[in-house]
């Protein structure tokens, strides 16, 4: 059984994942969202939620307490909420991060792919790859999740890609991501302090 905090747990990525670790895990859940009621009922016996934001450090110093790992699927200002959560997981002692960007921001689409979907054409990933250099300087023992466009399809027929690697395909399901980070939850040496693209093959 594993402590995870999961912030940003009521957004698409957030809540599959949320409910992926409840279906395939006995691990204990720490919501973390800054309007907790649009979380729904809660599995009393392996949830709890903590309403607060990723850019206050009181927050997340309460949140952080006897957590084992951290999975943030985030929006807005992804820069400053990357230097918020790497500032207090190094002051709380927590390393194990895993972290949602996306795909195209080491310009690593191939033209197969669609290379317009990098970041040298498409400054909106900018946000992304400036959340990716803060992460990639700290300390922490991280994991960069850059998923294809993704859609609600239920399957895990999905394939892992690593940086400096070209990207594998444009889409992925959502239920691909869930899986992919309850397996880097469970597993220490998987994709640490890298960065893996996700499609689906």
């Amino acid at each position: 059984m594993t402590n995870v905090l999961v912030i940003g747990a009521t957004g698409t990525v957030g809540n599959t994942t949320r409910r992926y670790f409840l279906d395939h895990t006995d691990d204990h859940l720490t919501l973390m969202a800054r309007n907790t009621g649009r979380l729904g009922k809660l599995d009393e016996t392996r949830e709890k939620a903590i309403a607060g934001s990723v850019t206050d450090q009181k927050d997340l110093a309460k949140a952080l307490v006897g957590q084992d790992a951290v999975f943030a699927a985030l929006s807005g200002n992804l820069k400053s909420m990357a230097s918020s959560l790497v500032a207090a997981m190094n002051e709380s002692k927590v390393k194990r991060l895993i972290f949602i960007t996306s795909m195209g921001i080491y310009n690593e689409i191939p033209s197969s792919v669609g290379a317009n979907g990098n970041l040298r054409s498409n400054p909106v990933l900018q946000n992304y790859r400036d959340a990716a250099d803060v992460i990639e300087a700290s300390n922490l023992a991280y994991t960069i999740i850059r998923p294809g466009w993704f859609d609600s399809s239920t399957d895990t027929n999905y394939e892992i890609t690593h940086k400096g690697e070209p990207f594998g395909g444009h889409d992925v399901s959502v239920t691909s991501i869930a899986d992919l980070v309850t397996r880097l939850v469970h597993d220490q040496s998987l994709g640490l302090r890298d960065s893996l693209g996700i499609n689906r093959k």
